[in-house]
């Protein structure tokens, strides 16, 4: 009996304090909900550090690799620093977004702004990582300060539904290109492929000279359309066993045939990462990438006007990625109210605004409401909840 009423009080209390019944789910619902999302979005796991390791600043030094190896000069030596800070700073931020602001969104490093560090903030005369870092806190600081002073919040109503609802579209299909040309599904003409010293072409062309040559190619295709065909058939975690399914098939497909990575010698491996099983599911990884930025750094290098400008350039992005990724989330899950604005507006621009402070320094860039939070929207979630299972599953 004791047992029971404990039970019974814990899910009183989860659904008070989410709103679980009141907004038409359940805790089973956002767990999953919470689950497809970190599935849809853990990518960032490993493009985050590919995009951010392998490109050095003008010094000449590579993002973590003097803390990994104590030489900055190796190529990639920073990356399980970037991941395991990565995964840290998402999984502290996205619990943070459910827990104070009670909203199914998860956050995680923004793309596109992590390219703009990496190839051209910290390419600039005399820039280190930790100087781009620094402008990354600082334009978090200045949001923080624009939603404290309502300014955010202003600009956010004032903006017509309609356009809201473009940039969410925008946002949807810039994610959904990047998925194609990971996966090879789409792909640079192959007169511009490993052409040393040429300029990259646009990915264009189906596949591999149009075609559907690979295994790892295979493996994708059949993913979305298991995805495609379970969702039309309303199967209760569609892209969640979609997405386990495919890579349960990924591991075995490398285990028979060892493709390997993808390279110029292997064009038919795998891109990103290798499907493999790995040696522990759990382990406290190195920390020692976080806290390493200079706030003011960049001021001395390349001038205060120019600071100026980077971190308003850095503020637009996160400003209006913010704004499409609410709304996107918020209409797939039914809480918008009439003038297209979600509930406990003001503690998400919040916890969106320590994120970007967060992520600059956790040494791994902005981080930002990720729009692939709508997949566990479409699997049910509806609360906050669904966040935290999310922060929790970045945290393992």
């Amino acid at each position: 009996m004791a047992n029971t009423d404990t039970k019974a009080a814990n899910k009183g209390f989860l659904d008070s304090y989410f709103k679980i019944s009141e907004r038409g789910s359940t805790v089973g619902r956002e767990v999953r909900g919470g689950l497809v999302t970190f599935f849809a979005m853990c990518y960032i796991i490993v493009l985050n550090p590919l995009i951010l390791g392998f490109t050095p600043d003008s010094t000449g030094a590579f993002l973590g690799a003097e803390l990994a190896t104590g030489d900055p000069t190796i190529p990639g030596a920073g990356i399980p620093l970037i991941a395991a800070a990565t995964s840290l700073i998402a999984a502290i931020m996205s619990i943070a977004m459910g827990a104070v602001a009670n909203y199914p969104i998860a956050i995680a490093a923004g793309l596109g702004i992590n390219a703009l560090v990496a190839y051209t903030i910290v390419k600039m005369p005399g820039m280190t990582w930790a100087d781009g870092m620094g402008l990354i806190v600082l334009e978090g600081l200045v949001i923080l300060i624009l939603v404290l002073t309502g300014f955010r919040q202003a600009v956010f109503r004032a903006v017509p539904a309609g356009l809201k609802t473009a940039i969410s579209v925008g946002i949807g299909l810039f994610i959904a290109f990047i998925g194609l040309v990971n996966a090879g599904f789409v792909t640079v003409p192959a007169m511009f492929d490993y052409v040393p010293g040429a300029q990259p072409g646009t990915p264009v062309q189906l596949g591999s000279a149009g075609s559907v040559d690979s295994w790892p190619l295979l493996v994708f295709v059949l993913g979305l359309a298991s995805i495609v065909l379970l969702t039309a058939r309303k199967i209760k975690g569609a892209m969640l066993w979609s997405i386990l399914g495919g890579t349960i098939v990924a591991i075995i497909v490398e285990q028979v045939a060892t493709l390997g990575g993808k390279s110029p010698e292997n064009p038919k491996g795998w891109n990103l990462n290798v499907p493999s099983i790995p040696d522990s599911f759990v382990s406290v990884p190195n920390f020692s990438l976080i806290g390493h930025f200079s706030l003011f750094g960049a001021i001395e290098k390349i001038g205060i006007v120019a600071v100026l400008l980077l971190v308003f350039s850095l503020l637009l992005a996160d400003f209006f990625d913010t704004m499409g990724t609410m709304v996107a989330v918020g209409a797939e899950a039914d809480l918008l109210d009439d003038e297209g604005n979600p509930p406990n507006t003001t503690a998400i621009l919040v916890v969106d605004s320590l994120a970007a402070v967060a992520g600059g320094a956790g040494s791994v860039s902005s981080n930002t409401a990720f729009i692939e939070s709508a997949s566990g929207v479409g699997e049910g979630a509806r609360t906050g909840l669904a966040s935290i299972v999310t922060g929790t599953a970045f945290l393992l």
